[in-house]
């Protein structure tokens, strides 16, 4: 079973083809076969009636001929392929058990002529050519005993039929293969055509479950094809759009929560203001940690950037003004467009970048981009993260560890942010250290053809 696993394709259109290959080929060949084997017994039947017919009526015309003109008779009546003679003695002298089919042939030329002495035998030569020897060929004799008269030397009629009469035909002929290959092929082609485009939707429902996994849900399948194809794609699009709608009100709740916890704090904070110094002090910087802890809260709810309309980017115009906003080396290898919104992306970016130059004293952005994807990569010189938390640092509210600046300040928000915009966008983002030091982070994006292409 594991050897079949291995030599069938791994895909399911390869596999479909295959068993579509496999089928055709089987009743390719049976038909063919069962084609000769009907052709070759329609030949012998034919052959038998016509031989069996013309010994029947050779016969009595040679019974009732004059003995001189008998000979003359039988040579009148030879063929190419059948010879008469007219001979005192039978040429089939061995009375040894005969095959079925020459068994039934002379019990039909018995019937035919009743009466008379009949016996048949196959012989099989094979005629002179190149080693190792020419082609085989039988050779039908048969004997009958003509009727004579009392006191009369008994006469036979030997008959030497040449031909493949037993054996099962040879692929003579090539109109009948040709045709059955050009219908063998026509068929496989048309099959394979229709197994290409069943399963063409199984890929684009993987491609897209493959987006939807990394956050994209704005990306829907085509309800096209057979009907369990179309069930399958109007489920997933039906999924998309409940977990749409879920984060949806999710991050709506969590804009309002930040929203009306801002009231509060600032009332607390006025009301600190007023203590004495050494107690306001500890109780302002509790509020102050408070509100950045709120603002992030917000712009993480506001990351998806609702409301906002796609459109074609330029990635790198759109990141040679970040980095020039931000301080920070931008190197563009290799210019690409996608089809995002602008703000949102902008944020996600600029979040990846602060975050290089806060814990780290340079940051640098580079651009390129392979077949599908477009690829930025942004580097910092700081001491990195250690590897066991370095998935981790996507979730909220989660910062690095102590070895990191202490005075960045944030909420651990940033990236979250970054993930789920970059997650919309059909894409991902990773983080690696760097082999000496820094931390680089890497975005991969969809790309898109730009509008005069």
């Amino acid at each position: 079973m594991k050897i079949v696993q291995r030599i069938l394709p791994d895909g399911l259109a390869g596999r479909f083809a295959v068993l579509l290959i496999t089928v055709l080929l089987a009743a390719g060949i049976a038909a063919t076969a069962l084609l000769f084997v009907q052709r070759g017994q329609s030949e012998r039947n034919l052959r038998e009636a016509r031989e069996i017919e013309r010994i029947a009526s050779i016969v009595p015309a040679l019974e009732s001929a004059a003995p001189p003109l008998r000979r003359q008779i039988a040579h009148d009546a030879s063929n190419r392929l059948t010879r008469y003679m007219i001979a005192p003695r039978p040429i089939v002298q061995d009375r040894r058990e005969a095959p079925r089919p020459l068994r039934n042939l002379t019990a039909s030329l018995a019937e035919a002529l009743p009466g008379r002495e009949i016996r048949g035998a196959v012989l099989s030569h094979r005629m002179s050519g190149p080693p190792p020897m020419g082609p085989r060929f039988e050779t039908l004799a048969i004997s009958v005993q003509l009727a004579h008269a009392d006191g009369q030397p008994p006469l036979w009629l030997n008959v030497m039929s040449r031909g493949n009469w037993f054996r099962p035909p040879g692929a003579r002929g090539t109109v009948v293969p040709a045709f059955l290959g050009l219908s063998l092929l026509s068929v496989l082609g048309v099959g394979l055509i229709f197994v290409r485009r069943l399963t063409r939707p199984l890929t684009g429902l993987a491609r897209a479950a493959r987006a939807a996994g990394h956050g994209d849900r704005n990306i829907r399948v085509s309800e096209t094809g057979a009907r369990e194809l179309r069930e399958a794609a109007r489920a997933f699009n039906e999924m998309q759009d409940r977990i749409a709608r879920f984060d949806a009100d999710r991050m709506r709740m969590l804009a309002a929560v930040g929203h009306d916890l801002r009231t509060p704090i600032t009332s607390l904070r006025i009301r600190a203001e007023m203590l004495d110094e050494e107690e306001a002090v500890p109780m302002i910087r509790t509020l102050e940690d408070m509100t950045v802890m709120v603002n992030g809260l917000v712009a993480y709810a506001r990351g998806a950037g609702d409301g906002e309309e796609s459109e074609m980017l330029d990635l790198g115009a759109l990141l040679s003004r970040l980095c020039d906003e931000r301080g920070a080396n931008f190197l563009c290898r290799r210019n690409a467009y996608v089809t995002g919104r602008p703000v949102a992306l902008g944020r996600a970016i600029g979040n990846v970048v602060d975050n290089a130059r806060r814990f780290g004293t340079s940051a640098q952005v580079a651009l390129s981009r392979d077949a599908e994807t477009a690829i930025i990569t942004v580097e910092d010189n700081g001491p990195g993260i250690p590897p066991d938390r370095l998935d981790a640092m996507f979730e909220p509210f989660v910062r690095g560890d102590e070895s990191r600046n202490q005075e960045t300040g944030g909420a651990g928000l940033g990236l979250a942010i970054a993930r789920n915009i970059i997650a919309a966008h059909g894409g991902m983002i990773t983080l690696e250290n760097m082999p000496e030091c820094g931390l680089r982070a890497t975005v991969r994006l969809p790309l898109s053809t730009r509008p005069h292409d």
